[in-house]
């Protein structure tokens, strides 16, 4: 009953999953309520869902059974057909949308199950861009050029996830710190998008445009700005090998001898 986008990664990529948990879905579904209901209050209802709300997942999911708090961002582009309603939900990750339509269901008193879904949109990645299996088993049995261009087309810098993310811009010379688990400090900032909040997700970028590390912003835009000293940013994965810039800061140990 579910189709649509569904974001693979390979090797290292996957250190990046946690970038889908950030920006969020969007779903088109097809609900089928249990009995007839005024299409005005149809709307208020599903409005009513629009915000932070508490789930329990249901019997069938993959995830531990405990009430939760998810986000609805929005519910729109609503169609009825009799008992038959048609709506795209965007919402944050980990949000059931069957569990979703049940609870439609109870609050409007005449029950509703989740008849399709189909997701449009997992982060940063749409239906515009997705490749389907036949794409992967026709770059199996491809060769030359044409594998090579298919392998291109369907196999996507991990960069792509962050489209959506707030960035920091570093310093190369605060590369292979990063990389080797250090937080980031305020001189090593060269530039960064606005509208970065403290405690908010962020994502460390070379100057080349690299995936550094997946970080946790300890200042806002307006505060890394105005600072001269402190830190900005803490590091939660690191993504990029330790190798791949040159180490250009010193041990405890060698500052002291250098003293």
């Amino acid at each position: 009953m579910v189709t649509g986008v569904l974001p693979l990664a390979l090797e290292d990529a996957t250190k990046t999953i946690q970038a889908f948990l950030i920006t969020g879905k969007e779903y088109v579904c097809l609900m089928t309520l249990h009995g007839d209901v005024d299409s005005k209050q149809l709307l208020r209802t599903l409005e009513e869902f629009v915000d932070d709300i508490y789930q329990k997942p249901p019997v069938r999911a993959a995830v531990k059974r405990e009430v939760r708090k998810r986000r609805i961002y929005s519910i729109k582009d609503i169609e009825v057909d009799g008992r038959q309603v048609l709506f795209r939900v965007s919402c944050q990750a980990g949000t059931y949308i069957r569990k979703l339509v049940y609870d439609a269901g109870e609050v409007l008193q005449v029950g509703a199950h989740m008849r399709e879904l189909r997701r449009v949109r997992a982060g940063s990645f749409t239906e515009d861009t997705i490749s389907t299996l036949y794409d992967v088993l026709k770059l199996s049995q491809s060769s030359g050029a044409d594998r090579e261009e298919l392998a291109r087309r369907i196999i996507v810098p991990m960069e792509a996830a962050f489209r959506h993310i707030s960035k920091i811009y570093i310093r190369d010379s605060a590369v292979s710190a990063v990389c080797h688990g250090a937080d980031l400090a305020v001189p090593g900032v060269v530039r960064l998008t606005e509208g970065i909040r403290q405690n908010s997700a962020v994502a460390l970028f070379t100057l080349k445009g690299e995936l550094v590390a997946l970080s946790k912003a300890l200042m806002s835009t307006e505060q890394v700005l105005e600072a001269e000293k402190g830190l900005a940013a803490k590091t939660l994965r690191v993504v990029m090998p330790p190798e791949v810039y040159p180490r250009m800061w010193k041990t405890k140990e060698r500052a002291l001898m250098l003293t």
